[in-house]
């Protein structure tokens, strides 16, 4: 069996959990110099700090790059061509559910202004709309859609499906369910009380739920977006907030980091958070994981994972 090399960030807590492997050299490697080798087996760069450092890989002999996230947008710009990517599917969809759980559940039901209540020892009754028996349109019907539905299935709510092809498909319970096509876009958002993002950024995707799109939503309407900020049209959505007719929770933004003073940080019913929903403590043992599932691969012939760009032969 050849020996693999396989490149890892500085990242301590990564290098323990992936171990120590028959047949495998490992080497640190940031992507912000030289490579320490010639021909590198699998690289794995450093979930921050974007596609950019990816042109470092020019002159490498990559066999393949593992990337850390679920989206890869970006990452055509400066990967250098014929090196195939693997993206991090596996590997945040339970955080990224979890999270847009969260959010909707803190919209729907007033925590953030009832910690706003509590920091100044306030005790103000009000009544908020629950998350139960509420119609819920998931956008995208890919791994993080379909751990958002199972994260729904005690909450009594009411789903419709959506994505870029209409079709028939299986959910993680096992059932067979339809899922609608963009065609059917604003249709579907008439009938929303809540829309869950959870699409990739493609050209496609990008400014998919534009003014006209807000406009189909009902009043009071719920817009939660994990996706990718420029899902979104954010001047459209901040107009929206504004007028008090929409509300939204918000893990990424366009732009982003959404810089000191945008008009965006005091729109009224809105909350953001920080683009964390795959970055918690279930990612480092499934990151570990999918890597050493992909070392496995290779050593034993076998295609990759993920495989979202390039061609493995």
């Amino acid at each position: 069996m050849n020996r693999l090399v396989v490149s890892l960030p500085t990242d301590p807590g990564l290098r323990e959990a992936v171990g120590e492997l028959d047949g495998v050299e490992f080497v640190e490697w940031d992507l912000d110099d030289p490579a320490p080798r010639r021909r590198i087996d699998i690289v794995v760069p450093p979930y921050w700090g974007g596609a950019r450092p990816l042109a470092q890989l020019a002159g490498v002999e990559a066999r393949l790059v593992q990337w850390q996230s679920i989206g890869y947008n970006g990452v055509t710009k400066h990967l250098p061509g014929g090196i195939p990517l693997a993206n991090a599917a596996t590997v945040h969809e339970g955080s990224t559910a979890e999270l847009a759980l969260s959010l909707a559940l803190a919209a729907q039901r007033g925590i953030p202004q009832f910690v706003r209540d509590s920091d100044e020892h306030r005790w103000q009754l009000r009544s908020l709309p629950s998350l139960a028996d509420r119609r819920v349109l998931l956008i995208g019907y890919g791994g993080v859609s379909k751990a958002i539905e199972a994260r729904l299935a005690g909450f009594e709510v009411e789903i419709t499906r959506l994505a870029r092809t209409a079709r028939q498909e299986k959910n993680m319970a096992g059932a067979t369910v339809e899922v609608r096509g963009f065609a059917s876009l604003h249709e579907s958002l008439a009938e929303a009380e809540i829309v869950m993002l959870a699409v990739p950024l493609t050209d496609e995707t990008r400014g998919l739920i534009d003014a006209a799109a807000l406009a189909a939503l009902p009043d009071d309407a719920l817009l939660v977006n994990v996706a990718r900020g420029p899902v979104v049209d954010t001047d459209a959505l901040i107009e929206e907030l504004r007028a008090g007719r929409l509300r939204a929770a918000l893990d990424v933004t366009d732009p982003e980091p959404l810089p000191h003073g945008h008009p965006l940080w005091s729109a009224p019913n809105v909350l953001i958070t920080p683009h964390v929903g795959g970055d918690s403590s279930a990612m480092l043992p499934r990151m570990s994981a999918l890597i050493r599932r992909q070392i496995a691969h290779l050593q034993q012939g076998d295609s990759p994972e993920n495989l979202v760009l390039g061609t493995w032969e």
